[in-house]
């Protein structure tokens, strides 16, 4: 990834995406669970394979964090995979030696200047740089001065998953969801979560849609994990959307009934993404994703019942 970051203005904030790696081993059929390859025909050159396809062909994701810049802060969106990370069951993720750091430090940013990391849930491509390991082979938290901020009910999750100690099947209890159909990477708590909590860096949330920090709000959007966010970003009048992992790919907009593959909960997640949809076209908002590729960054249109995607 050599090209120049784009530089985005929401009021007297700038986004800016620092990329990390780009994943080529999926097909829309593979990441998208039932996907309908008509449904291409409706959507815009450019965002996917072309008319005709059968979704087999291979499309690229992105892995990237969103860096964010207000008047008072330096804050990272998501920290990607990170590396060293061993994700033996996940060899996308596994091991991985990229000049990430090196990315930031362009935009001006080094590690120590971070002063919020905001995480919309807790799988392994979207913590990884919580932590880089230390001379000493020790896990610890790469952005030494930052205020880590997830939900509660993830960090409660994510500790019973790892410890298998009764704590994950109560909180799933507790929040009054299905079965999952599957459990984050093995792992990741472990190495990229605990560290940020033994140092004392985390403050754990109820994502509510209140204000955490002025302007900035974690909303409610279930499914794809357990307690998962969407964060809203407010300044000047103006609205962005980090929407996490409700969304993977363009294609998803077009059928939104579609869930990933990597979806904890299908169920709840397609209900998350109608209720992130509806709010995107209402608003206006810029729609920063996760994992969606080039600018990774556009806009949501709504017309009767459907929806669209323009990059920007």
């Amino acid at each position: 990834m050599t090209s120049k970051a784009k530089h985005y203005r929401i009021g007297d904030v700038t986004v800016t995406k620092i990329h990390e790696v780009d994943l080529e081993s999926f097909s829309l059929a593979t990441l998208l669970p039932g996907f309908r390859a008509e449904v291409l025909n409706e959507c815009p050159d450019g965002i996917a394979p072309r008319v005709g396809s059968s979704g087999k062909e291979n499309i690229v994701l992105s892995v990237h964090t969103w860096l964010v810049r207000t008047p008072e802060h330096t804050i990272l969106i998501d920290t990607g995979i990170g590396n060293g990370k061993n994700r033996p069951s996940a060899s996308i993720f596994h091991q991985l030696d990229t000049p990430f750091l090196d990315r930031l430090g362009v935009e001006g940013v080094e590690p120590e200047e971070v002063d919020y990391v905001l995480l919309t849930h807790l799988h392994a491509d979207h913590v990884g740089w919580n932590t880089r390991m230390d001379e000493d082979g020790v896990w610890v938290p790469t952005f030494p001065n930052a205020t880590y901020m997830f939900s509660a009910v993830e960090q409660r999750y994510g500790a019973g998953l790892h410890y298998e100690d009764g704590r994950a099947e109560a909180v799933r209890s507790a929040v009054n969801l299905g079965t999952p159909v599957r459990t984050p990477t093995r792992g990741t708590y472990l190495d990229s979560v605990a560290p940020i909590l033994e140092a004392g860096r985390d403050e754990l949330i109820k994502v509510d849609g209140r204000e955490v920090l002025e302007g900035i709000s974690f909303v409610p959007t279930p499914g794809h994990s357990i307690d998962h966010a969407a964060i809203v970003l407010r300044s000047k009048g103006e609205e962005a959307l980090f929407g996490g992992d409700v969304l993977h790919h363009p294609v998803e907009i077009y059928q939104p009934e579609m869930a990933s593959m990597f979806c904890e909960f299908p169920t709840e997640s397609r209900g998350s993404r109608l209720i992130l949809l509806d709010r995107a076209a209402e608003t206006g908002a810029t729609y920063f994703s996760s994992h969606f590729s080039d600018s990774s960054a556009g806009r949501i249109t709504r017309k009767g019942s459907s929806y669209g995607w323009e990059f920007v």
